[in-house]
């Protein structure tokens, strides 16, 4: 990957609906080597697809709330009976696994404080392994990046 790589990569990530043109005029190249640095990016699997920014409040899902998990134990079967159920629940929209005090952070979006509580009663408490789970309610964002900073390395 090299400077120009990155300057598509950038480009995309800031608008992925720009056409072959766009993005060739944008990085300084012509059409066809774009295009085919385009595609060399895909199949690498840097570029892994392309997808619209929605407005959480305008789609109805005003609530952001952060999900501390920990979990009772941490054999593999825990761990992949926890990770499992996760992966079903739609209104969780990211699931990192932490270092720290807690086994997991969730990041959920969500309508209502009631829906909320519903998820976590009928669908979080049911995961079996749980220790603890801490809920952190978001008041607003103050930035929400879609564009990955310059790697060190490069």
């Amino acid at each position: 990957m090299d400077d120009i790589d990155l300057r598509i990569i950038r480009e995309l990530q800031a608008d992925g609906r720009l056409t072959n043109q766009e993005l060739a005029d944008r990085v300084r190249l012509s059409p066809s080597p774009c295009l085919r640095r385009v595609r060399r990016l895909e199949e690498a699997g840097l570029i892994r697809g392309y997808t619209a920014m929605v407005d959480q409040v305008a789609y109805g899902l005003p609530i952001t709330v952060f999900v501390r998990i920990r979990l009772e134990r941490h054999t593999a079967e825990a761990v992949a009976v926890f990770e499992e159920h996760v992966a079903l629940i739609e209104h969780i929209q990211d699931c990192y696994l932490m270092a720290g005090s807690s086994d997991y952070l969730l990041r959920v979006v969500i309508e209502s404080l009631e829906a909320y509580e519903r998820l976590v009663r009928d669908r979080i408490h049911a995961i079996p392994g749980i220790a603890s789970i801490e809920s952190s309610f978001a008041f607003g964002s103050v930035k929400q990046s879609r564009t990955y900073p310059r790697p060190a390395s490069l």
